[in-house]
């Protein structure tokens, strides 16, 4: 026989996800956790995302008998981490995490090599979403000589200058870490970044109850090897929450085009009524303020090199085009 009303209310529950594996979604439900699937209206036949529940999200669920639950509802989210998905499904918004505070963009300075090109699509596609960003350098015990080191501290000027708070840590040393965990305090932040950046041991030196498992980095390929297989949420020993996401080769933009492109880089923005022409794309045009701007030093080449990327990738209609 089908569950009374009150049999059914008796079986509901509200928690928040903390680990996806595309199948079965861990959920937090009190001191519980609760390993759950989800009901087949959420599946995305048709749909212009990758995956209808992510860490982060506010659930409501009902429980079966055996202790798993089944998710029904999804609340509202509220400032989400977004990138435009690869492989298989290419052009669909894979988003990464939900009802976040902050996200925080890690790179190495070295092993692997650090990309800004990555660091400021990241940061195009959290302003886009009008979710605050930041950059967490990581590994800066390998900038060992005065030279490295200069390169170093320009870099985080230079971000620190658009607004972007920077953090130069070395999570295997536990240099910076006392900064960054007064940064996290009381927050939920999701950090995002390639292989063999340092994210999970950040992570276990933030949280050290975790222990997770850590990888190495390719002699081969210079690039990190996966240890994070799926995004997850934890607690952290100083209150607040960060996720974790697994590696990314990539980060492609999604929800940007040519025409607003430019307003999600803060340097530009000023400089836009000084161009000739009102739909200026700061490409080829005569008497372009932000052409004439990176001429004369004023900007940074590689935040405009790194627009020109973007901006070719998305005229192509690949916006993952020039990690």
């Amino acid at each position: 026989m089908p569950a009374n009303p009150e049999s059914r209310s008796d079986r509901k529950r509200r928690g928040r996800v903390l680990r996806s594996t595309g199948s079965w979604y861990d959920v937090a439900v009190g001191d519980d956790r609760i390993a759950c699937t989800v009901r087949g209206k959420f599946r995305l036949a048709g749909s212009r995302e990758t995956n209808p529940v992510v860490v982060g999200d506010n659930v409501d669920l009902l429980m079966n008998e055996d202790g798993t639950g089944v998710i029904v509802g999804i609340e509202p989210r509220v400032r989400c981490l977004i990138r435009r998905a690869a492989g298989r499904q290419i052009g669909k918004s894979h988003v990464i995490a939900a009802n976040v505070d902050h996200a925080w963009v890690v790179q190495a300075f070295d092993e692997p090599p650090l990309n800004t090109g990555f660091v400021d699509r990241f940061l195009v596609m959290a302003a886009c979403n009008d979710l605050p960003a930041g950059l967490i350098i990581n590994k800066v015990d390998l900038a060992g000589s005065r030279k490295a080191r200069a390169e170093l501290k320009q870099l985080a000027r230079m971000y620190e200058s658009l607004g972007y708070p920077v953090r130069l840590i070395s999570a295997k040393e536990g240099k910076g870490m006392r900064a960054l965990k007064k940064s996290l305090k009381g927050q939920t932040c999701v950090v995002a970044g390639p292989s063999g950046v340092g994210k999970t041991t950040l992570l276990n030196t933030l949280s050290p109850g975790l222990d997770l498992r850590t990888g190495e980095i390719s002699h081969a390929t210079g690039k990190g090897t996966h240890t994070t297989t799926f995004a997850s949420l934890h607690p952290l020993a100083g209150g607040g929450y960060l996720v974790d996401t697994p590696g990314l080769r990539e980060f492609g933009l999604i929800g940007v085009d040519e025409g607003n492109l430019t307003h999600y880089f803060p340097e530009f923005v000023p400089l836009i009524p000084d161009c000739r022409f009102p739909n200026c794309t700061h490409d080829h045009e005569p008497g372009c303020a932000v052409k004439d701007a990176v001429d004369e030093g004023q900007l940074q080449i590689s935040r405009y090199d790194s627009y020109l990327s973007m901006l070719y990738a998305l005229r192509l209609g690949a916006g993952d085009v020039g990690r």
